[in-house]
């Protein structure tokens, strides 16, 4: 199926992370498809990814940023439009669930609504006159927290939810200008951050096997390609009528029976 997605001026938020993480993965996806990525990230990472790139031919742009500041969000949007002239797509994917619960401190939780929903609002905000320009498209990565919670992370859930209301905000007010809104949900994704935490654990891999018997469709985890295969459907003109929607990509986690799980696995 052919995407449209080659020229098209991608700006993604988050995509310096880890090889096999979420954003990178999505990252080398749209270079496949021939789109141009515009990385905004604060970690030096994405110099890397930008030469990579560059080298295979694509002509990538990275415009590092501490995306809890929203001045460096906006001079990092004004390079990307000296640069390409245009922005058709804004992915947003920065997400970091920090652990900020209700022992923190304020400050802590300040930052987290920051970084994970503050974030989304400026990226948006300041791409969003070349966006009507474009009649672009808009997709938020979200996180299951944000229907089940989780327990210590306040700041995340809130910001999660955030990000889902402001997703369906975002596509009732652009409506007007042709402008496409939707949002993918994460549950339990395989990543090299997963993997990490695990083995921080003493019995990491019999929590890993408690996470996947919980997952209704084939005990398995999502994979970053399945979550960038969704993602760049949704931004593509294959999609062109669908907006306002949480998209879950997620084995059947949120939403179906635990009755489908045996009993040893409940």
């Amino acid at each position: 199926m052919e995407l449209n997605l080659r020229g098209k001026v991608v700006v993604i938020s988050g995509a310096a992370g880890i090889r096999g993480s979420i954003g990178e993965t999505i990252l080398r996806a749209l270079a496949k498809e021939g789109a141009l990525p515009a990385i905004i990230d604060r970690n030096d990472r994405g110099f890397e990814y930008q030469k990579e790139l560059q080298e295979q031919g694509v002509d990538a742009l990275f415009a590092q940023a501490d995306v809890t500041d929203h001045d460096q969000i906006k001079s990092a949007v004004e390079r990307i439009i000296e640069k390409y002239g245009r922005i058709d797509v804004v992915i947003n994917n920065v997400g970091v669930n920090d652990g900020a619960g209700l022992d923190n401190t304020y400050e802590a939780f300040v930052n987290s609504l920051k970084l994970n929903l503050i974030s989304y609002f400026c990226v948006v905000k300041y791409a969003l006159p070349e966006l009507i320009k474009s009649k672009g498209n808009i997709l938020n990565i979200g996180s299951k927290v944000a229907y089940t919670g989780q327990g210590g992370t306040s700041g995340y859930a809130a910001s999660k939810g955030g990000v889902l209301a402001l997703t369906r905000e975002w596509a009732v007010d652009l409506i007007k200008h042709h402008i496409r809104v939707n949002a993918i949900i994460v549950a339990e994704s395989w990543t090299p951050a997963y993997d990490n935490w695990l083995k921080t654990l003493e019995n990491g891999e019999e929590k890993l096997q408690s996470i996947v018997s919980k997952i209704p469709f084939e005990q398995r985890m999502t994979t970053p390609e399945e979550l960038a295969d969704t993602a760049l459907f949704l931004i593509s003109d294959r999609s062109s009528h669908t907006t306002g929607q949480h998209i879950h990509v997620d084995g059947g986690y949120v939403h179906l029976d635990r009755a489908l799980l045996t009993s040893k696995e409940q």
